[in-house]
C-alpha cells in the first residue's frame, strides 16, 4: 500500500473563482462564555454585552447582544480552513462591514463567501489580490453580518515569476 500525505490548505490564487458561493460548514454556536471572554479580553466595557440586568431593560432586544467584533472575527474565521489556510500572505483591508441583525447567546452562525474579484499583484509576482464578500447568517437564515475583505494570496508553487 502506498501512503500519500494530504495537507489541509486554503486555495492558491489560481484556484479562486469569481461568482462562486463558498459555504463554510460546520456553523458555530455562540455561547455566553464566548461573548463575555471576547468582550473582556478586548476591554470593551459595553454593558449590552456584559450586564444581563441592564440589558434586560434595554429595548428593543431586552437581552445581551453578542459583541459585533466577535461576530466579525468569527465570520472571517469560519472561512479560513476552506479559503486561506496556509495560502494567505496578508489581509489588506476590510470594507462595507454591516450588522443588520444582532446575534444572541445560543445562536448558531453560518458563513458563506463570494469571490468578487481577483487580480495579480503588480509588485509581488508570486502573489495575487483576491476580494472576498463574506456573509453570516443565524440559524433562521437572517443575515447578521456582512464584510468585504481584500487579501493577498500566494500563487501555487512554481507559478508566477521565477
Amino acid at each position: 500500500m502506498t501512503r500519500h500525505t494530504v495537507v489541509q490548505r486554503g486555495l492558491w490564487f489560481e484556484e479562486f473563482d469569481t461568482d462562486v458561493v463558498y459555504e463554510h460548514r460546520p456553523g458555530r454556536t455562540i455561547t455566553e462564555a464566548d461573548n463575555v471572554l471576547f468582550t473582556t479580553l478586548t476591554m470593551n466595557t459595553q454593558a449590552l454585552h456584559l450586564d444581563a440586568a441592564f440589558s434586560e431593560r434595554q429595548p428593543p432586544f431586552n437581552q445581551r447582544l453578542v459583541n459585533s467584533m466577535f461576530t466579525l472575527s468569527t465570520l472571517v474565521g469560519l472561512s479560513v480552513a476552506q479559503l486561506t489556510q496556509g495560502t494567505l500572505v496578508a489581509n489588506l483591508g476590510f470594507s462595507d462591514i454591516a450588522f443588520p441583525k444582532p446575534l444572541f447567546h445560543g445562536d448558531t452562525m453560518y458563513a458563506e463567501t463570494v469571490v468578487t474579484g481577483k487580480r495579480e499583484s503588480n509588485s509581488r509576482p508570486r502573489e495575487g489580490i483576491v476580494t472576498l464578500a463574506h456573509t453570516a447568517r443565524n440559524q433562521h437564515g437572517d443575515i447578521v453580518a456582512t464584510a468585504v475583505r481584500s487579501t493577498l494570496v500566494r500563487k501555487a508553487p512554481n507559478q508566477g515569476a521565477r
